[in-house]
């Protein structure tokens, strides 16, 4: 019997690279880039819109529409160490805006959603570990 093991250092590769970055991946190397949430229902078709726009510039985005609190979708996408998320309500909506929390700042400016988008496509191509550098 012959043993071939094509894939075994590539395997070892992806442990030690998850292993050294704690799980945290750097965003342009994560395999979910940003979480786009809505904080109420009146949202929704915004939120479909920056999606749309993110994917169409190369970003690994994933919707969340769930009819559930805020907070607790905060807190389900930091467990799972999204880079970044963006929250988008009535609010943002109204003033095509976005509130932006990456992972690891506490802080969540709210910027114009042109200007995020752009900032969020250069560090998709790039190498930095902040997106959102202050």
């Amino acid at each position: 019997m012959l043993h071939r093991a094509l894939f075994g250092s590539l395997e070892r590769f992806i442990g030690i690279l998850l292993e050294h970055h704690a799980g945290h991946l750097p965003f342009w190397l994560a395999p979910v880039q940003v979480v786009v949430a809505t904080i109420t229902a009146a949202a929704d078709n915004y939120a479909d819109d920056l999606i749309k726009a993110l994917r169409q510039r190369g970003i690994r985005v994933v919707p969340d529409l769930r009819n559930e609190k805020i907070a607790y979708k905060v807190r389900e996408h930091s467990l799972a160490k999204v880079p970044v998320l963006l929250l988008v309500g009535k609010k943002e909506a109204q003033a095509g805006t976005v509130s932006i929390r990456e992972y690891g700042n506490p802080d969540a400016p709210t910027m114009a959603l042109e200007t995020a988008i752009d900032l969020l496509a250069s560090a998709s191509h790039s190498r930095l570990t902040r997106v959102f550098a202050a």
